[in-house]
Order: structure tokens, then sequence, then C-alpha cells
């Protein structure tokens, strides 16, 4: 063989080798991106099955907070709805009334000592909170994770195999700032 053939297959070959490289890579950002929702999914689920033995809970010794509890309940179910098709923004002001609802809730216990005794309402409410601050830590990840994939397929040369391969953008797990303002506990006792 003549060199410019061994030139030309060697180049081949490493062309090969790199465009190779750069798919796995994006297949695996890509599964990095499922694994992160695949853990937040796993806590919401968790959560799902603890907020009703809370609402019961509550039930029991607040008799005149329904609706605090009806908010909680409702924002369950569409967090519940939105996490099964996997619709993030639907999630995220789901995610948001739901945190809110609970703040609520939490806040208006402190009106009813004998709830606020009760263990299973503190086992309870330190599970929900435990459970709050990991999806917290999961959804970071998340984002990360989508944030990182996001930037390589739109990076040359990824974003020719990207485009090829019909690789596309995902959505980050955002929630509303109403999230972040704290509860009003003088508005939520004077209600009563």
């Amino acid at each position: 063989m003549e060199p410019s053939t061994l030139i030309f297959i060697a180049v081949i070959a490493v062309l090969t080798f790199y465009v190779i490289s750069l798919y796995n890579n994006l297949v695996r950002l890509k599964h990095n991106v499922s694994q992160a929702w695949a853990n937040i999914d796993v806590l919401l689920k968790q959560r799902h099955d603890e907020l009703p033995k809370l609402v019961d809970t509550c039930r029991e010794h607040m008799q005149y907070e329904s609706e605090t509890l009806t908010r909680v309940i409702e924002a369950r179910s569409q967090v519940a709805s939105a996490r099964e098709k996997q619709d993030l923004k639907s999630l995220g002001q789901a995610e948001t009334q739901l945190r809110i609802g609970l703040g609520n809730l939490f806040a208006v216990a402190e009106d009813y000592p004998e709830l606020k005794a009760s263990d299973s309402f503190q086992h309870l409410q330190s599970r929900i909170s435990g459970l709050e601050n990991s999806i917290a830590d999961r959804r970071e990840f998340y984002n990360e994770s989508v944030n990182i994939y996001n930037v390589r397929i739109e990076q040359f040369p990824d974003l020719i195999i990207a485009r090829q391969l019909n690789f596309t953008a995902r959505d980050l797990l955002e929630f509303k700032e109403a999230e972040l303002t704290d509860v009003n506990i003088g508005n939520l006792f004077s209600q009563q």
C-alpha cells in the first residue's frame, strides 16, 4: 500500500473513533439526566405516600383548618399528575403550591398544642421535611445535569451529531419565586 492510502485510512479511523466518542459522551449525558430525574421521582413518590398520613393526623386535631388541608391535598394531586406526565413546568408550579401549603400547614399547626405534641405528627413532619430537603438537593443535581447536557448538544462539533440523531434539549425543574418567600404566620392566624 502506498503511504497516502495508509494516511487516508488512519485519518478515517481517527475521525470514526472521534465521532463514536462524541456520540457515547452525548448518550452518557442523556442518561445522567434520566437518572437524575429518576432520583427526584423516587423522592416525590415517597413524599406523595406520606402526605395523606400527615393530613389524617392533622384532621384529628385541627377541626377548623379544612381549607389548609384541602389546599395540601389538591396540590399533592397536581404534583402527582405532573410527575406522571413528566411535565416539568406544571410540576414546578404544583411543587410551589404544595410547598406553600405545607408551610402553611406547619405554621397553623403551631396553634394546636395537642397536634404538635403528637408523636405521629412530629414523625411525619420530620420525614416530610427531610424529603423536601432531599428533593431540593436532587433538583439541584438534576438541573446541573440538564445544563451540562443542553450545553453539550449546542456546542460544536457535538451539535452536528446531536442534530442528526435527534438529541433534544431538556427543561430545567424550576419552582416559582413564591416558594422562596417566607410564610406570613400572622396572616394565617388572623384567618381563623
